[in-house]
């Protein structure tokens, strides 16, 4: 069972994934001090001087804080953005790597040219 479970655990998917777990709550720390420590005072400052984490409105005996709501809706924002463009950025890095396959690949010896121009001479003239 040892030898199954470390089989499984040192398989290369399960490592990238753990690297990338890591790295994703690393990330996701910065973010919320990025959210909460810049953007939203300077957001509270346009806003007239607003601390949005306390935000907040009384119901009945619970409180409703809807400006730490606003602080995670932000981060989700920031978040998902900068995902996206790293998903951008590795999707037109792929994209000119297959170009630049694709060029190798149309790539066609001089002498291969002449057989095509032959061949289709061939055909011209079986027609006629």
């Amino acid at each position: 069972m040892f030898k199954e479970f470390k089989k499984f655990a040192l398989r290369g998917n399960v490592l990238d994934l753990a690297v990338g777990v890591v790295i994703g709550a690393a990330f996701g720390k910065i973010v919320t001090s990025l959210v909460d420590d810049i953007i939203m005072p300077v957001i509270g400052v346009f806003m007239g001087g607003i601390d949005f984490s306390e935000l907040s409105y009384p119901y009945f005996n619970a409180e409703i804080k809807y400006g730490a709501f606003i602080q995670t809706v932000t981060d989700f924002v920031i978040i998902a953005f900068s995902i996206f463009m790293f998903i951008r950025f590795i999707n037109h890095l792929k994209k000119k790597q297959e170009e630049e396959k694709s060029e190798d690949v149309l790539v066609i010896d001089p002498k291969e040219e002449l057989l095509i121009e032959i061949r289709d001479l061939l055909k011209e003239n079986a027609k006629k």
